[in-house]
């Protein structure tokens, strides 16, 4: 069986706000933070729909006590905010960070500093490895031990935290740090806008009239320690993982497939290791990009498990945009926060019912005991991840 792998602390930042208490009350008040980009000048015209984090990179160097004129990327600087978070809240020791095993997930990584360098490639300017994002943070909290960088795309923090899962479940280490970081900048919204994936309007999840995603920017990490030490050490424990799962349908290097075997597998999986059944579901936090391919493909797998019986659903994205590889710890946040507080958060800016999902996401606020939530992430490559977190009441 393993151990019981608990969730100590928590930290986030997003547009919703810069810590888990500003991100609550925006979700709880469905105050979404979905505006046009003001912190660097894109060529897109007009200026794309962002959620953007308020703090800009002078204010986040002044916080962490970093030089103005250090180039560090403001993937590590979104991470420094959520990772603080988190380990404050977990209350852990010095020796205990230092021996933690640490596993950081993003899928930009320092690219608002290689476009930076790039009038400078012909001269003798030396620019740091912009892909350094998890040394800076190993090196700034001083931890020690096991490093694993995880890079799946859009599923690339919800890896992190299956991989953390399993390193407490099989008692290879007795605490692991996991989460991700991903910052905006001209490489992701000019990437996506290629691909005619961004919407010009407020992204419509999982509505019949979707137009595409609006981008998004953050970082989320969690604390997880075996439940029965955390008992022990007499620690706050906010929820439980009892089930994660990884499958990829291999289908298209962009598009998932049609069928959903991958976001199918990767529900039945996470099922099966958490011991319940598709009933069992209270609640699911979808991937939900409001991309036509995406919400299709998510529609398709949740009626393969669950029949005409689907739990309540919605997406978060339209609250944050979507945060890449952020996005998994981010809503696994906002799955452990439902839990908290035994609420369904709305799928805003939903109108028009998807022809081949007879039911609709939930479109308000709606508070009903929760016990286990079920959390979708999907990335590029169809790699699909699903979560279950048990309330820790339970």
């Amino acid at each position: 069986m393993g151990n019981r792998v608990a969730v100590t602390g928590v930290g986030i930042i997003s547009s919703l706000g810069t810590n888990l208490s500003h991100n609550w009350l925006s979700l709880k008040n469905t105050s979404p933070k979905i505006q046009p980009l003001k912190h660097f000048k894109s060529n897109l015209e007009p200026a794309p729909l962002v959620g953007e984090v308020s703090l800009s990179n002078t204010q986040l160097k002044t916080e962490f006590k970093f030089p103005q004129n250090q180039e560090i990327s403001r993937t590590t600087l979104l991470a420094l905010k959520a990772v603080q978070e988190a380990l404050d809240m977990s209350n852990l020791t010095p020796y205990q960070t230092t021996q933690a095993a640490f596993i950081s997930a993003t899928s930009v990584g320092g690219m608002d500093i290689h476009e930076k360098s790039l009038p400078y490639l012909n001269t003798e300017v030396n620019f740091r490895y912009p892909g350094s994002n998890s040394f800076n943070l190993l090196d700034y909290f001083n931890i020690n031990n096991d490093l694993t960088t995880i890079c799946t795309a859009c599923s690339s923090s919800a890896n992190s935290i299956l991989m953390g899962y399993e390193y407490i479940k099989y008692n290879q280490f007795k605490t692991v740090i996991v989460g991700g970081s991903d910052a905006l900048c001209n490489f992701t919204l000019n990437g996506f806008n290629a691909l005619m994936l961004v919407s010009k309007e407020l992204c419509m999840p999982f509505d019949a009239n979707r137009t595409g995603l609006n981008l998004g920017e953050g970082a989320a990490y969690l604390v997880l320690e075996s439940y029965e030490d955390a008992i022990i050490q007499q620690k706050t424990i906010l929820a439980e993982i009892v089930g994660a799962a990884n499958a990829n349908d291999a289908y298209h290097p962009t598009a998932s497939a049609p069928n959903a075997e991958g976001a199918t597998l990767s529900i039945k999986n996470a099922l099966q290791l958490a011991h319940i059944n598709p009933s069992n579901i209270d609640y699911i936090n979808c991937h939900g990009t409001a991309t036509p391919n995406n919400d299709q493909t998510e529609a398709e797998a949740l009626k393969n498990i669950f029949g005409d019986k689907i739990p309540k659903f919605s997406s978060t994205k339209a609250f944050t945009g979507h945060c890449l590889a952020a996005a998994g710890a981010i809503e696994a946040v906002f799955s452990i926060l439902a839990l908290q507080n035994q609420v369904v958060f709305p799928n805003l800016n939903f109108k028009t019912p998807m022809p081949n999902l007879q039911q609709n996401p939930v479109s308000t606020l709606t508070h009903t005991p929760l016990q286990y939530v079920l959390s979708n992430s999907y990335g590029f490559g169809g790699n699909c991840t699903s979560l279950i977190f048990k309330a820790a009441h339970v």
